[in-house]
């Protein structure tokens, strides 16, 4: 099955089941998935309302070989919401290794990249850049994870 730009994965969690959709495809990260905050007891029936509702984080995944694992699976295909539909800026730092914060941060648009220092709030809600594997989405969406709520 190919995987297509709107296609809505399905991730079995603890509490039930999650909720994504693919959105873009970026080198060198692969696939950028959208994460919705609800999570449900058993699948919706309405693709067209799920893509509208909010989103709790975005991330890039390793889409195909989870859905070639049966670790995930496309359950619905919708049209990707339009304020989904740019490519999202990302926050990306190097962590200091004995304290683990990021003292400067860069933001990077899918093209070009800067450095900003210390974020703003704003800038703490964005997405922070890098690729998942499914234990880690998984376990992010168990404990409600944001990314203005990750320590770094």
């Amino acid at each position: 099955m190919a995987i297509r730009f709107g296609d809505i994965i399905e991730i079995p969690i603890r509490q039930g089941l999650a909720y994504a959709q693919y959105t873009h495809r970026v080198k060198p990260y692969g696939a950028l998935i959208r994460v919705f905050e609800t999570t449900r007891r058993q699948r919706p029936r309405d693709w067209a309302a799920m893509a509208v509702s909010p989103i709790a984080f975005s991330v890039f995944f390793p889409l195909n070989s989870a859905v070639r694992q049966k670790v995930v699976q496309v359950v619905g295909r919708t049209e990707v919401a339009a304020w989904n539909r740019a490519l999202p800026v990302f926050r990306d730092g190097n962590p200091h290794p004995v304290t683990r914060k990021v003292d400067t941060w860069w933001l990077w648009d899918g093209e070009r990249e800067w450095e900003v220092g210390t974020l703003t709030p704003e800038q703490r809600r964005m997405p922070i850049l890098g690729v998942w594997d499914v234990v880690m989405l998984v376990a992010r969406i168990e404990e409600g994870w944001r990314p203005e709520l990750d320590p770094r």
